[in-house]
């Protein structure tokens, strides 16, 4: 029997889940050990511009107050993008930790906050890595998913314009774990085989270049009605230019670097923009900013 090729590996054997449970516990003692700091606020404008407050005891102590959530119309889903930046703009490097973020962007935001009230974490396949599973893991934070009624882990959803999607990395292979693939129809067609042995693997084809009609489809079928989508930067592009993206949680970190010239939104025209609230926090001397930012 020959060996499958990178991007058509076989779906998850018991050896594989052991993996996986042994990832989690490993993400989830990371996150409890982290020093985590306490944000203070420099304005929220919050009740004005947002209709749903989420948070906890433990993380309205570290926020400072609670997390606003943006809550689309009943025919739209609510698409937030997340980005850490350098004090210059760039987004793009290959290991994020680059900028200063330190762990309390980590923890509290990027793999937390943002994404605790989600139903689901989009990315682009051009950002996935072997090890890459979205999820919260400080057990604060899984508490308060728990909390707000909604399952362990959001589905996982992948995007590809070209269907270069590599199945060997982790997100793919969680039986458990709903995951949709957002993809032109060639594209999809080349994974065919892999699709086949990962059933709770969902190809949404999309024709032409929007992807409104995909996340539309999450939400009427599937039930996925907020999305946080943490990469890439042509991806939340894309999103934005469709008129996808409600708001962005965006962190400023304290160092320079990454690849120049590579802000979080690449396209033609930027929609017009407002920072609803504003928060900053110390982390080894520096000062980190967190921003929550409406979009149009």
């Amino acid at each position: 029997m020959e060996a499958p090729s990178i991007g058509e590996s076989q779906p998850m054997t018991d050896d594989r889940q052991v993996h996986f449970e042994t990832f989690v516990a490993e993400k989830i003692e990371e996150a409890s050990a982290a020093r985590i700091q306490t944000l203070t606020t420099i304005f929220d404008r919050v009740e004005k511009t947002v209709a749903l407050r989420v948070g906890s005891a433990w993380t309205r102590r570290h926020y400072d107050g609670d997390l606003g959530l943006v809550v689309a119309p009943p025919n739209e889903t609510s698409v937030s993008l997340v980005f850490v930046q350098s004090p210059d703009g760039n987004t793009a490097a290959a290991d994020p930790r680059v900028f200063g973020g330190g762990p309390t962007d980590k923890h509290l935001i990027y793999e937390g906050l943002s994404r605790v009230a989600a139903d689901g974490v989009l990315a682009g396949a051009r950002t996935i890595h072997p090890a890459a599973f979205f999820s919260v893991w400080h057990p604060e934070l899984i508490a308060l998913r728990k909390d707000l009624g909604l399952p362990r882990h959001p589905a996982q959803i992948v995007v590809s314009r070209s269907g270069r999607v590599d199945f060997t990395s982790l997100l793919f292979n969680v039986p458990d774990v709903p995951v949709f693939v957002i993809g032109g129809a060639l594209g999809l067609e080349q994974h065919a085989s892999a699709l086949r042995d990962r059933p709770w693997i969902r190809p949404i084809v999309v024709n032409g270049d929007t992807l409104r009609p995909a996340i539309d489809r999450l939400r009427v079928e599937h039930g996925i009605r907020r999305i946080s989508a943490v990469g890439g930067r042509f991806t939340a592009t894309r999103l934005v230019d469709d008129g996808l993206a409600h708001d962005i949680y965006l962190t400023t970190g304290p160092r320079g670097g990454g690849v120049p010239d590579t802000p979080w939104y690449s396209g033609a025209v930027l929609p017009p923009v407002s920072v609803t609230t504003r928060k900053e926090w110390t982390d080894a001397g520096s000062r980190i900013v967190f921003e929550h930012i409406l979009i149009g």
